[in-house]
């Protein structure tokens, strides 16, 4: 009876304690990604070289279209994404771009705007 005791007590004590890294990791938004609405884009700064970190925050998980349109409202880029609900940090690559001044939209599955943002591609 006291080895099972004994045994019992290490496998609680065991058990109980985890490391860290086994903990799933909880990942936070930069203040300059915060997105206080339920649902939204915002990139991390207006000033962009040759890439830049962009929350998409929205209410449920699906796929949404993310364009870039350039000054004249020309489609440079476009894409389909799967997002979960919350915050989505995504990352825009914006080395093949010229300099000039861009807009991101993001779109629904059913075309409707979510949200818009404006940057500049600077060298």
């Amino acid at each position: 009876m006291k080895k099972v005791l004994i045994v019992s007590i290490g496998l609680i004590i065991l058990g109980g304690c985890t490391k860290d890294d086994m903990l799933p990791e909880i990942k936070q938004v930069k203040p300059e990604l915060t997105i206080s609405t339920l649902s939204g884009i915002k990139l991390e700064t207006p000033f962009v070289t040759s890439e830049v970190a962009m929350n998409v925050k929205l209410e449920s998980a699906g796929t949404v279209t993310i364009k870039i349109t350039d000054i004249s409202n020309r489609v440079v880029s476009k894409e389909q994404v799967e997002v979960k609900s919350g915050d989505n940090i995504l990352k825009v690559y914006t080395s093949a771009l010229p300099a000039s001044a861009y807009r991101v939209g993001l779109y629904d599955s059913n075309n409707n705007l979510i949200g818009i943002t404006d940057f500049n591609k600077i060298n």
